[in-house]
């Protein structure tokens, strides 16, 4: 029954490493001290470099999240047949998963900003600054509708997870001191 619930945290972990990337993002995209005239080519060089790593750890968040949900779907129908109530788990499951699926084609339209890379050459540099301002914003925004999409279910997934694991330990298991 461990390794059970070992393997179910570890996929919620693992869901959870998909929006890593989802606060940088945010708190890039409100800075509080925005820079008054004109940016450096250097700062839109790390700028375009921060976004670009954000974007690579979401592309990794969505690699075999398929694969992920259906294992996170036989441990729940296995608690199931256990007797546990997984209503909960079942709820946040089917939400994370219909937000993944509206996040896809937002995620894929991030991929033709980054291939075209307008304003930046291949290496990151700047080679027109409007055009490279230009592109940052169309990332930023993407990565704000990308969020908006996601609408917090990868959070409440883990929720409900903490949640289930609370209300379904053994009762004899040794409490830990703190």
């Amino acid at each position: 029954m461990k390794n059970v619930f070992k393997k179910t945290i570890m996929a919620a972990l693992a869901a959870a490493l998909v929006f890593a990337a989802f606060p940088l993002t945010s708190a890039f995209a409100q800075s509080e001290n925005p820079p008054k005239g004109e940016v450096s080519n250097e700062k839109l060089e790390q700028a375009w470099a921060r976004q670009l790593k954000n974007y690579e750890r979401l592309g990794k968040g969505f690699e075999d999240t398929d694969a992920q949900i259906a294992q996170f779907q036989a441990r729940i129908d296995k608690a199931a047949e256990n007797g546990k109530d997984v209503t909960a788990l079942q709820a946040a499951l089917d939400a994370f998963e219909s937000a993944l699926k509206s996040g896809r084609p937002i995620y894929a339209s991030m991929n033709g900003i980054v291939n075209s890379h307008q304003g930046f050459d291949a290496n990151g540099k700047v080679t027109d600054a409007e055009k490279a301002k230009s592109t940052l914003g169309e990332m930023r925004a993407k990565m704000q509708e990308l969020k908006s999409a996601m609408n917090g279910t990868g959070k409440a997934l883990r929720e409900a997870m903490k949640a289930f694991r609370e209300a379904n330990k053994p009762k004899d298991a040794p409490q830990k001191d703190l």
